[in-house]
C-alpha cells in the first residue's frame, strides 16, 4: 500500500511524477481548482472584511471524494500544485477540504518536472505560504468587486453579455488610444536619395547623408533639386572610411512575455496557443523508452535567471558541439525588470542535452516548433558574442555627401544557433562593401530621389500589446492570454491582418468607463495595484486593507454611475440586402465565430448568412461563379467558388482579375516571407516581387 499521497493539478503531471517517486507514493490530480467563488453572485462579503464565500466547483464532487478517501489511507499528504500564487491557493483549498494543517510541511514546489528536481523538492517540503494565498485572494476579490459591479451596469445601460475588468479594460483602452492616434495622424512629406556606385566591376549602394559635412533632412522636392544641382558629374571622392569590430551579445532566455512575443513573430502562434503548448511541454511528453518527461521549466515567469547547474550543462554542450570558442567567457549579469517578481527561473529546456531533433518523433509539429524555439534561445543565451566587421564609407561630390554602411560576420558566436526577431537577420548582416581607401574615386549612377510620407503608429499585434502591458506593469504572465481572449470574445476588438481594431461597442464601453470609473482605466493606478499585490505576497501589506482602500472610493463612483449613466442604444448596421425568407432588411451581427448577416425580423425570422468577400474574379473552373474569400476551420484564408459544392475550385493564393500575358491562365498573388509574388498557375510567368 502507498504510504504517501501527492496531489497535483493535472493527470499528465501526476503520471510523470508518480514514476519518479516510486512505489511508496500515490500521485492524484485535483483537475485544477476544487473551490472557487460562485458564478451566480459576487461571493464577497463586503461588510465582513471582504471575506470570500468559496463553494465547491460543480462537477468536482467525485474528484474530492476520491482525494478524501486516498488522504485517509495515506501516512502523509503532499500538495504539489504549480509554483505560483494560483498554485499556492489551490494547495490551500485542498488543505481546507482534506482537513490538513496548513502550518505542517505539506507543500512541495518544483520549477521543472525532472527526476532530480522532483526528488530534491520532496527533501524540502514546507508549510503553505499564506502571503502567496492572500495575494491571490486579493486579486480574485478585487476582480470580483470590479467585474460583478460594473458588468451588470453595462448590461443594463448598453447591452447584455458585456464585462469590465482591471486588466482587460486597460488593454482595451490602449488599443482605442492607438486607434485615435492613427485617425488623428497627419502625414508629413520627406524625401530620400539612393544611388549605386561602381568601383571597377563592384557595385554597392549608398544613401544621401548631407551637405558640407552636415546632416540634412530632405523635406520637399525643392530640397532634393537643390542637392542634385550641386553635383558636378558622376565622379565621387571617398572622403572617409571607418572600420570597426562590433560585438553583439545574445538575448537572455525566455520569460512568459518574451516567449509569447517571439512565438507570434517566428511561429505565427496566438498567445493562447503558445501557453497551451508550453503547458504540455512542461507537464510531460512520452518519450518512448525514456517514459514521460517534462521538457521545459515552468512557463509562467518574469525572470531570466538560470540555475548554476543548467548553465554548466549548457557550457559543456556548447563546447562539445561547437568548440571552445563558442562558449561564453564571462558570466552575464541578469537584467531584472523593475516589475519582475523573480519567483522562478527563465523558461528553458530541462536538459540541454535533449536537443530538438532527438525528441521530434515524439512531439506534434507545433510542440516541436515551440520546443525548438525555447531550446535554441536558451543555448544561444549561454554562447559567446558574435563579432561583426563593420565598415562606413562617406562619398563626396560638390559638397554633397552619400554614406554607405556594410557589415560582415567575422565570428558568428551565438548567431550560429539563434537570432531574435526574424530567421534571416544573419543574412542581412552580410552587406559587403568593396575595399575602399580615402581619396579614391568611384562612379555614381542611378541616383534616384524618392518621395515618402511619415506613417501613423501601427495597430497593436498580440505580441506588441503583451510587451506594452508588461512594460507598463499591467497584469502578470498568467493574465495576458486570457485578457486578450476576453476582449475578443466580448466583441470589443476584432483582429484584422493580425492587428487589433476596436469595434463601436469597445469604444462605447471605454468612453463610459472613462467617464464614471477613470481609475480602472488609468495605467498608473492599475500598475500601482499590481505592486500592492506583490507587497501582499512579500508580507509587507495586509490584503484586506488594500481592498478596502480601493473599494471605499470605487463604491462612491458606482452609486454615481447607477444614477447618471445614460442608456446607450447600439443599432445594428444594415447589410444592404434583404432576407431570402421573409424579405426584411438584413443586418450585421457578431457571433461566437465572428461577424455574420442576420434577418432584422428576429426572432420571427431566424434566417442568417455568412459574410462573403468577393475578389472580383470569375471562377476559372466553371466560368459561372465568382471567387470569394473564405476561412478554414483553423482561420486560414483561402479562395473558392461561390457555387460550392457544385464547383469545388479552391486556392490558398489570391486569384487576380487579369490573365497571364504569356498563356492566358489564372494569375495569383503568392505571399512569401519577404513580400508578394505574382505568378501564373500554369506556366513559368512571374512578376517582380513586391515588398
Amino acid at each position: 500500500m502507498s504510504e504517501y499521497l501527492v496531489i497535483v493539478e493535472s493527470p499528465a503531471k501526476a503520471k510523470t511524477i508518480e514514476r519518479y517517486l516510486g512505489k511508496k507514493y500515490k500521485v492524484k490530480a485535483s483537475m485544477g481548482h476544487i473551490r472557487d467563488l460562485p458564478k451566480s453572485q459576487m461571493g464577497v462579503d463586503i461588510n465582513n472584511d471582504y471575506e470570500p464565500k468559496y463553494i465547491t466547483i460543480r462537477g468536482k464532487g467525485p474528484v474530492i471524494k476520491e482525494l478524501k478517501t486516498a488522504a485517509k489511507k495515506a501516512k502523509k499528504v503532499f500538495l504539489a500544485a504549480d509554483p505560483d500564487r494560483e498554485g499556492e491557493a489551490i494547495a490551500w483549498h485542498l488543505a481546507h477540504m482534506l482537513e490538513l494543517d496548513i502550518h505542517s510541511d505539506c507543500r512541495v514546489v518544483f520549477n521543472e518536472i525532472t527526476k532530480d528536481a522532483i526528488r530534491e523538492s520532496f527533501q524540502h517540503p514546507r508549510a503553505i505560504n499564506m502571503h502567496l494565498v492572500d495575494a491571490q485572494q486579493a486579486r480574485r476579490v478585487l476582480d470580483r468587486l470590479v467585474g460583478y459591479n460594473i458588468s451588470p451596469l453595462l448590461w443594463k445601460k448598453v447591452k447584455k453579455g458585456l464585462s469590465a475588468g482591471r486588466v482587460q479594460s486597460v488593454a482595451l483602452r490602449l488599443i482605442i488610444d492607438r486607434e485615435k492616434e492613427i485617425q488623428a495622424f497627419q502625414p508629413e512629406e520627406y524625401w530620400s536619395i539612393q544611388a549605386e556606385f561602381i568601383k571597377q566591376h563592384e557595385v554597392f549602394t549608398a544613401s544621401f547623408y548631407g551637405v558640407d559635412g552636415q546632416k540634412l533632412e530632405l523635406k520637399t522636392e525643392a530640397d532634393v533639386n537643390a542637392v542634385l544641382s550641386r553635383l558636378d558629374g558622376n565622379r565621387f571622392t571617398v572622403k572617409a572610411v571607418t572600420k570597426k569590430e562590433r560585438k553583439r551579445n545574445p538575448v537572455p532566455p525566455f520569460t512568459t512575455s518574451s516567449l509569447q512575443q517571439e512565438a507570434a513573430r517566428k511561429l505565427n502562434f496566438r498567445t493562447k496557443k503558445t501557453m497551451m503548448l508550453a503547458q504540455q511541454l512542461y507537464e510531460g511528453i512520452d518519450l518512448g523508452s525514456d517514459g514521460t518527461v517534462g521538457l521545459i521549466t515552468y512557463m509562467r515567469t518574469d525572470s531570466t535567471r538560470v540555475s548554476e547547474t543548467a548553465q554548466q550543462d549548457a557550457l559543456s554542450y556548447i563546447e562539445s558541439t561547437f568548440g571552445k570558442d563558442y562558449v561564453a567567457q564571462e558570466k552575464r549579469k541578469e537584467k531584472k525588470s523593475a516589475n519582475a517578481q523573480d519567483a522562478h527561473e527563465a523558461i528553458r529546456p530541462t536538459s540541454v542535452f535533449r536537443d530538438p531533433q532527438s525528441v521530434k518523433p515524439y512531439l506534434s509539429r507545433d510542440q516541436f516548433r515551440l520546443y525548438k524555439l525555447i531550446w535554441e534561445r536558451f543555448v544561444a543565451s549561454q554562447m559567446a558574442p558574435a563579432l561583426l566587421d563593420t565598415m562606413s564609407v562617406d562619398l563626396e561630390n560638390g559638397g554633397v555627401l552619400f554614406r554607405a554602411n556594410g557589415a560582415k560576420v567575422k565570428f558568428p558566436g551565438f548567431m550560429k544557433v539563434y537570432v531574435e526577431g526574424t530567421d534571416d537577420q544573419m543574412d542581412e548582416q552580410d552587406r559587403l562593401l568593396p575595399e575602399l581607401k580615402e581619396g579614391e574615386t568611384v562612379i555614381g549612377k542611378d541616383i534616384e530621389p524618392k518621395q515618402h510620407f511619415t506613417q501613423p503608429p501601427p495597430r497593436y499585434t498580440e505580441a506588441r500589446l503583451v510587451k506594452t502591458l508588461e512594460e507598463l506593469g499591467i497584469g502578470r504572465p498568467s493574465t495576458y492570454a486570457p485578457t486578450l481572449d476576453t476582449i475578443q470574445k466580448r466583441n470589443y476588438v476584432v483582429l484584422e491582418n493580425k492587428r487589433f481594431v476596436p469595434t463601436e461597442l469597445g469604444e462605447i464601453v471605454t468612453e463610459l468607463m472613462l467617464e464614471f470609473f477613470p481609475e480602472i482605466l488609468d495605467v498608473e493606478f492599475t500598475a500601482k495595484m499590481e505592486k500592492s499585490l506583490d507587497e501582499i505576497e512579500e508580507g509587507k501589506m495586509e490584503w484586506v486593507k488594500v481592498i478596502d482602500e480601493f473599494y471605499q472610493e470605487f463604491e462612491k463612483r458606482l452609486h454615481i454611475a447607477e444614477k447618471e449613466m445614460k442608456e446607450v442604444e447600439i443599432k445594428d448596421e444594415p447589410a444592404g440586402i434583404h432576407c431570402d425568407v421573409c424579405g426584411s432588411p438584413m443586418v450585421y451581427k457578431m457571433g461566437r465565430f465572428g461577424k455574420f448577416v442576420a434577418c432584422s425580423n428576429f426572432p420571427a425570422c431566424r434566417h442568417t448568412k455568412p459574410i462573403v468577400k468577393e475578389v472580383g474574379v470569375k471562377c476559372p473552373h466553371c466560368h459561372e461563379g465568382n471567387i470569394v474569400e473564405r476561412s478554414s476551420k483553423k482561420k486560414r484564408v483561402f479562395y473558392g467558388c461561390d457555387r460550392y459544392p457544385a464547383c469545388d475550385f479552391m486556392s490558398w493564393d489570391k486569384p487576380l482579375a487579369r490573365p497571364c500575358p504569356k498563356c492566358d491562365a489564372l494569375l495569383v498573388e503568392k505571399k512569401l516571407k519577404k513580400g508578394i509574388q505574382v505568378q501564373c498557375v500554369k506556366c513559368d510567368y512571374e512578376e517582380e516581387r513586391q515588398s
